[in-house]
């Protein structure tokens, strides 16, 4: 009978956790997502898109996209260069950012009025591409190492991003200990193999660019899940909602410089 017993209570302890635990969170208004760029590639192209999204509750999978909002960048000049929708989410428009022109951003959104201010900034060009076969902690993993040399005597900051169907390495550098010198973006993803097609792309930034991609890129581990993605923590950038500043938005807007580099694994 007392091992019996023991048996009944052992079944009602595994029975029991299968029970559903619901989790109340929180709902909070949702605010306004900004990914807004301006960028001069150095193939001579351009490109201005301004990508708008709301934040969503912690379990909807849907992501919701801003149609209705009315954008516009105006120069220091003057010039007003309105944006026109297109797809999930997306403004674009044509406008190619020149070098020492403030460029200011402009969404209005719900009847509030939200604002940035930029300048281009210029990049180093990426010259080319190390790869080693024995890399990574286990010895066997193919690396790369994308390699541009800063300018002398300035302080620069860049965004650094590795693309591949394998996966994605995003960095920020800064060149307080290689000013003047040659510096690399390095890549290392899980099963990157010969034949796979890399692309680095450089960007310039700015220094408040480098800080807020610094702490969303730490708040990511490696940038694997996005910078846009949800973050544990606020994050700010360096848009303002004019109308109401409470009811900040996320994001950032930046212009840059880009410099490309297509890399086949050898």
């Amino acid at each position: 009978m007392k091992k019996l017993f023991l048996m009944v209570i052992f079944f009602g302890i595994l029975t029991s956790c299968e029970d559903v635990i619901e989790v109340e969170l929180n709902d909070a208004p949702p605010r306004l997502v900004v990914e807004a760029n301006l960028y001069v590639w150095d193939n001579g192209s351009s490109s201005a898109t301004v990508r708008l999204t709301t934040t969503a509750p912690f379990f909807d999978n849907n992501l919701p996209f801003v149609t209705d909002a009315e954008v516009n960048i105006t120069d220091e000049n003057g010039v007003v260069y309105p944006f026109i929708y297109s797809q999930n989410g997306i403004y674009t428009s044509i406008l190619r950012p020149q070098l020492n022109v403030d460029y200011t951003l402009r969404i209005r959104y719900n009847d509030e009025t939200y604002s940035a201010t930029e300048t281009l900034y210029t990049v180093s060009p990426l010259e080319f591409v190390e790869q080693r076969d024995d890399g990574g902690f286990s010895g066997e993993d193919i690396e790369l190492k994308a390699f541009f040399t800063d300018p002398v005597g300035e302080r620069n900051y860049y965004f650094f991003e590795g693309l591949s169907e394998r996966g994605d390495a995003l960095d920020v550098y800064n060149d307080e200990f290689f000013n003047g010198n040659s510096i690399f973006g390095y890549y290392l993803v899980e099963d990157l193999a010969p034949g796979d097609e890399v692309q680095f792309n450089l960007y310039g930034a700015s220094e408040a660019y480098y800080n807020f991609m610094f702490i969303l890129l730490q708040q990511t581990g490696d940038g694997g899940g996005g910078p846009f993605e949800t973050q544990p923590a606020t994050v700010r950038g360096n848009i303002v909602n004019e109308t109401n500043p409470d009811n900040f938005p996320l994001g950032y807007f930046r212009v840059s410089e880009v410099s490309t580099l297509n890399y086949t694994v050898q």
